[in-house]
């Protein structure tokens, strides 16, 4: 019989590693909750086989009908499809006629190769979070346990609807700060861009004229010529600096230390490490707020979050939190201690745990912590204009000063 090897947490909070013998990964999975464990990483050796009877089962008869798709699957598909399954639901219909329903009208795509498997899987049998969690690129964690605790609560179509919710707000919070770096950066391109047609077609022209009356040359006019001559000669190097520092950081990235060193940097840059940090705060606590609304035990709850921060500053804080709450204490105590959040966040999180209220808490922080998000981007346009405006002047005026310094050194030694 295949081997299972998996990791998970135990009702304390502690992991649990060990193997487990079973047909398939369905079976593999029950047996392991059967034990009281939460399973977080799942891994077939010795030949194991997905699915049930040790097969994946196909439609008999039929060709497959996924079609050829690249990339991973926009929000906008993902909230639509989670709003329509949601009302599906809501108007009394089977879980997997709504799939099929859903399946059959959506365009190809990621999504739609992921439902074709998706009801099939039901179809066999197995239950729809199992089903949706070999799908990780189209449903992550968050999604899978979500609709895991809407399956054991009976009210699937409140969880899809929460759900929608959460990633129509995580995905505004995205576009507004997606959206505020267009403008900077599209101006940031056009003057590198004006820059680099003055120093390689401009410049050398200016070159011949001093080379031709043979003219003592300022130290700041030889500097740009300088600069000029290696960027007309190795201009295909420039694009190599941000090449390298991109690889580098994939280097680091790559290393748990070097990986927590740069976000710990990136939360240290003046006004971008606030944004950082509060955009952070914002959709971790909302993603808690909605995972311990649906019903999902807060261990896991916290797990899912931590597992999503996509920080590792912030993975450290909430690794702490998880292991506070396994011995018996708070949430609020371990924030306060990371120093991370603010006060206000750690104040009302302990009001929330006092009170039962901890979700609605958690709302009301994302809610708050959103709008400054907000501010900060708009604070942040506000800031980089002057700064670009003052910086692209002193540039162009150096190098028309430096320009014009020999030819008025010329003129004067004509008109003697």
């Amino acid at each position: 019989m295949p081997n299972f090897k998996y990791e998970a947490l135990d009702t304390s909070g502690k992991e649990v590693k060990d193997s487990v013998e079973a047909t398939n990964e369905e079976e593999a999975s029950a047996k392991i909750k059967s034990m009281g464990y939460f399973v977080t990483k799942l891994t077939a050796v010795q030949g194991a086989v997905a699915g049930k009877d040790g097969k994946k089962k196909k439609k008999k008869g039929g060709k497959s009908r996924k079609t050829f798709a690249m990339g991973g699957v926009k929000n906008k598909m993902l909230v639509t499809f989670t709003r329509q399954f949601s009302t599906l639901q809501d108007a009394g219909l089977p879980v997997l006629r709504s799939l099929r329903i859903l399946e059959k009208q959506m365009k190809p795509s990621v999504l739609k190769n992921s439902l074709i498997d998706v009801v099939e899987d039901v179809e066999s049998g197995s239950a729809l979070s199992e089903a949706l969690a070999k799908h990780p690129k189209a449903f992550n964690k968050l999604y899978v346990n979500m609709v895991k605790a809407g399956e054991a609560g009976g009210a699937l179509e409140v969880i899809l609807q929460r759900l929608a919710d959460f990633l129509e707000k995580a995905a505004s919070l995205k576009a507004k700060i997606i959206g505020a770096m267009v403008y900077p950066a599209v101006v940031i391109f056009v003057a590198v861009a004006i820059l680099t047609f003055i120093m390689v077609a401009i410049i050398p022209k200016f070159k011949k004229i001093f080379d031709e009356f043979g003219l003592t040359l300022p130290w700041a006019t030889q500097t740009l010529i300088k600069i000029s001559v290696w960027m007309s000669e190795f201009w295909w190097t420039i694009p190599l600096f941000p090449a390298g520092l991109y690889l580098l950081m994939k280097a680091l990235r790559m290393t748990r230390s070097g990986n927590f060193a740069l976000d710990r940097a990136t939360l240290w840059i003046p006004v971008v490490g606030d944004l950082v940090e509060k955009t952070i705060v914002a959709r971790t606590m909302r993603t808690l707020g909605t995972l311990i609304s649906s019903g999902v035990p807060i261990l896991e709850a916290i797990f899912i979050v931590k597992e999503t921060a996509n920080n590792a500053v912030f993975e450290r804080m909430f690794q702490r939190v998880l292991e506070s709450i396994r011995e018996g204490d708070t949430i609020a105590e371990p924030l306060k201690e990371a120093r991370l959040v603010d006060d206000m966040v750690v104040n009302m999180v302990e009001v929330g745990e006092e009170t039962g209220d901890l979700d609605t808490m958690l709302y009301k922080i994302s809610d708050f912590y959103d709008e400054q998000v907000d501010n900060i981007v708009k604070s942040l346009i506000s800031l980089l204009e002057p700064i670009m405006i003052v910086f692209l002047g002193f540039t162009i005026g150096a190098i028309v000063i430096s320009l014009f310094l020999p030819l008025i050194k010329l003129l004067e030694g004509l008109s003697k």
